[in-house]
């Protein structure tokens, strides 16, 4: 089983980032602040004015540690990439099937499986822990897990790529519909009416974006460890600088993964509504001291074992991504039957 290795995230603005021997160089003012060896990563993202030398990028992508850049708010701006891993076969397979609008329908209907079966499970769990609190109003959630399982079942017929999109988008509005209903703690600083981003205009919304950001880099790395082109996806539609394939694998670990470290965070009160800022636009942000204990709590939760049922055994949810794209990359050469989303129990 592959390694579970560490992600570094740079948020210290002014911060330098050098290669020295094997070893992965921070710098502040011109004072190392930190060494770490390059075997222990499996990924560097840095956040805002952060520099790092071409000695460096050329020594991540030898080494296929992923290096991205984003904002200093966690918007996604660029990424260093080497050559391309894997077999090229397995490349034109996918966009083969890609090009193929019933095997598209298929993996998109696979993908959802898992995102509805894990959103249903995590308003389950919400009722099962908090559904005696006054702030939950239980009934209505129970309504929502009864129209998800509804969903469940009507994907279960061929239906066409464009009709299985559209169980996208209910099933997603019909999820966050009740989820204010699952923040039981710090209601007046977290108030949640819709997902929005781009940007984000609330405090939860602004937490959402910011994990899936992280996840998207996440997911995105394990696609390309075992030689898949992380923009060729199914159920997303192909745009320019989207990387379609990350973002449907991305779906089934949404819920239980982001969706629920975000609502952690809020309840157990690790974050607090003073930890945010609103622009004179309109869009929430993040302070410094809230983006470290998000990115704390993220790693946090990536070491925490889960049991995975097709494989059989117990693996680090981080290990996760990389289980999936192996099970995609197998499913796409014939070696099994079909994809299998992970199903969170």
């Amino acid at each position: 089983m592959k390694k579970l290795l560490n992600t570094l995230f740079v948020t210290t603005q002014g911060a330098y980032l050098s290669k020295e021997g094997e070893t992965v160089v921070v710098s502040v003012d011109k004072e190392v602040k930190l060494r770490i060896p390059i075997h222990t990563l499996g990924g560097i993202v840095c956040f805002g004015n952060v520099l790092c030398s071409p000695f460096l990028m050329g020594f991540c992508a030898e080494n296929g540690v992923g290096l991205s850049f984003l904002s200093e708010y966690g918007r996604f701006l660029a990424r260093v990439q080497g050559p391309v891993s894997g077999n090229v076969l397995l490349r034109r397979e996918q966009y083969r099937r890609a090009d193929d609008p019933e095997f598209s329908a298929g993996m998109a209907r696979m993908a959802l499986t898992g995102k509805i079966a894990n959103s249903r499970t995590v308003l389950q769990r919400a009722m099962r822990d908090h559904g005696g609190k006054e702030s939950m109003d239980t009934e209505r959630v129970s309504l929502v897990v009864k129209r998800l399982t509804s969903y469940l079942s009507r994907l279960e017929n061929d239906n066409s790529l464009d009709v299985v999109r559209g169980f996208e988008g209910d099933a997603a509005h019909t999820y966050f519909s009740v989820f204010d209903q699952l923040i039981v703690a710090q209601k007046d600083g977290f108030q949640f009416v819709e997902r929005n981003r781009r940007p984000p205009l609330d405090n939860v919304n602004c937490l959402l974006s910011f994990v899936y950001t992280l996840l998207v880099h996440d997911i995105r790395s394990a696609l390309e460890s075992v030689g898949l082109d992380p923009a060729v996806g199914f159920l997303h539609r192909d745009r320019p600088g989207r990387p379609g394939l990350a973002l449907d694998i991305m779906e089934e670990f949404r819920p239980f993964i982001a969706d629920r470290l975000v609502l952690s965070l809020i309840n157990l009160k690790q974050v607090q509504a003073k930890g945010f800022i609103r622009m004179d636009s309109g869009a929430v942000l993040m302070n410094d001291e809230t983006r470290k204990t998000v990115l704390v709590a993220y790693q946090e939760r990536k070491r925490e074992e889960i049991y995975h049922p097709f494989i059989d055994e117990k693996v680090p949810i981080g290990i996760l991504f990389h289980v999936q794209a192996l099970l995609l990359a197998r499913y796409l050469r014939g070696d099994i039957d079909g994809y299998p989303p992970f199903i969170w129990r």
